[in-house]
């Protein structure tokens, strides 16, 4: 029984850590900006923070899908779920091509924006893992 148990963990907890390294992958695909430069070698704060709350806004609805899933397909059903709705929010937000422009103010390292997106990828996760929660 015990043993079964570090299994059951260990097959879901991997299972997590693969969708967030998926998540890394496919986030900088659908961002008009390379997330990963900005971070690593232009040292930019506001995509830094920006990708955190990104990355936060996901870990919140998978908590919700482990702690509330009645198996482990439906587990792997609403974490493909939430990590395509933050995947969504990302890809229309960052689109926009007006003076509030978060490609734009992102790419100029304007950290108030990254604040904003972070925020805003919280709160869609949050909202999300409520959703969750039916």
């Amino acid at each position: 029984m015990l043993l079964e148990s570090f299994l059951f963990f260990g097959l879901f907890f991997l299972s997590a850590v693969v969708i967030v390294a998926l998540f890394l992958y496919l986030y900088a695909i659908v961002t008009p900006y390379d997330d990963y430069k900005l971070i690593f070698e232009d040292n930019n704060s506001a995509a830094a923070i920006g990708f955190g709350g990104a990355i936060v806004g996901l870990c919140v609805p998978l908590y919700s899908a482990l702690v509330s899933s009645v198996s482990y397909v439906d587990f792997i059903v609403w974490a493909i779920v939430a990590m395509t709705i933050q995947l969504l929010f990302a890809l229309v937000v960052t689109r926009f091509k007006s003076r509030f422009s978060f490609e734009k103010l992102i790419n100029e390292g304007v950290v108030s924006v990254g604040i904003l997106m972070a925020f805003l990828s919280i709160s869609i996760g949050l909202l999300n893992a409520g959703s969750m929660s039916y």
